[in-house]
């Protein structure tokens, strides 16, 4: 394993803004995650874990510690019910569900797509289209900081919830994902339970297979450039910027009189017991930025309201400023402040 100094960040996330990287290495295997650590001990540098890059806003200034990528790869399945594969953190995500769906194997069909690696997916529990990772993991492999050993955590044992797990609230910074293992259901039928996929195979007369299911969710995230694509300025983003904020039922109500008040009707759908998750993105442009909004580099794309765009030589500081000025304006309509999905580095 080769330690780099002074490595650029911006090329290695989807964002493609940031500074660089005091010191970086990819590790392939668990011995060179922990040579890694122990460099960045010995020299009492922060570690800052590096999956795909397509959840980041990295600063300006860059890091100054550690960044560790991951590249641990193999994807091995063992047959029964469920069927489990056990997948390298370093592999690539939308890869693993392709190969899951030629298994014919269901349960990650609708997170299609989805830029970045599998060791990410547990950390912010990523979910689309009415799925997410949460309903699949078993276990996973994960290395423990605070006693260099190697734990293997089951689900109930990372906490998930929406968007968030231990891994990115009280357990911040203790672990490095290793192996991830799902649980996923041979001949089972893709889920069409998300208002997008209903109105994609609307006027079917047979049910959609796996590989259809994983086609139509990814023309849909291309239809909204969340599908990254080579040249496409829209896709230059972190994906949706903030999270679908889950109200209790008084909170709603209260917003519903507020958008009444404009005569507006706020699309929403059950969420969590007795609470409703309500569209950020709808937020977002009932706010006063519409797809397409923005100036100079920085912008929001011009096909999804929720993805905050890098339209060429933007700063993470322009990145930033488009953020707060979102979060103040849908503060000040709608009495709701909107939390980031990114996670940010270096600030």
């Amino acid at each position: 394993m080769q330690i780099q100094e002074n490595v650029p960040l911006a090329p290695l996330t989807t964002l493609e803004v940031g500074g660089p990287a005091r010191y970086f290495a990819e590790a392939t295997t668990v011995d060179e995650v922990r040579a890694a650590i122990d460099f960045s001990r010995s020299r009492n540098l922060g570690l800052f874990v590096l999956g795909g890059g397509s959840n980041l806003v990295i600063a300006d200034a860059g890091w100054p510690g550690m960044m560790l990528k991951v590249g641990i790869l193999g994807i091995d399945h063992h047959h029964g019910t469920p069927v489990v594969f056990d997948v390298g953190a370093g592999e690539e995500w939308d890869a693993f569900v392709s190969s899951v769906v030629r298994h014919q194997c269901a349960g990650v069909e609708c997170l299609s797509g989805i830029p970045g690696s599998v060791g990410g997916t547990p950390v912010q529990n990523v979910g689309a289209y009415g799925q997410e990772v949460s309903q699949t993991i078993v276990s996973l492999d994960a290395l423990d900081l605070t006693t260099g050993e190697v734990k293997e955590l089951f689900n109930e044992d990372c906490q998930f919830r929406y968007r968030t797990s231990i891994f990115n609230t009280r357990a911040r910074g203790r672990y490095v994902i290793l192996r991830v293992r799902y649980g996923l259901h041979y001949h089972g039928s893709p889920s069409i339970e998300y208002a997008d996929l209903k109105k994609y195979f609307a006027g079917w007369t047979t049910t959609p297979t796996l590989a259809q299911t994983r086609e139509a969710v990814r023309q849909i995230r291309a239809s909204k450039a969340m599908l990254i694509v080579p040249g496409d300025e829209d896709c230059r983003s972190a994906g949706s910027f903030f999270k679908n904020p889950v109200l209790a039922p008084e909170q709603f109500e209260e917003l519903a009189m507020r958008a009444s008040a404009r005569k507006l009707t706020i699309p929403s759908f059950p969420a969590l017991e007795a609470q409703k998750k309500v569209s950020a993105a709808w937020l977002v442009e009932h706010s006063g930025f519409s797809k397409g909004f923005g100036y100079g580099p920085v912008g929001i794309s011009r096909k999804h309201a929720l993805a905050i765009v890098n339209r060429g030589g933007a700063k993470a500081e322009d990145i930033i400023a488009l953020r707060d000025q979102i979060q103040e304006r849908v503060e000040v309509i709608w009495d709701i402040h909107l939390e980031p999905e990114p996670v940010f580095v270096g600030f």
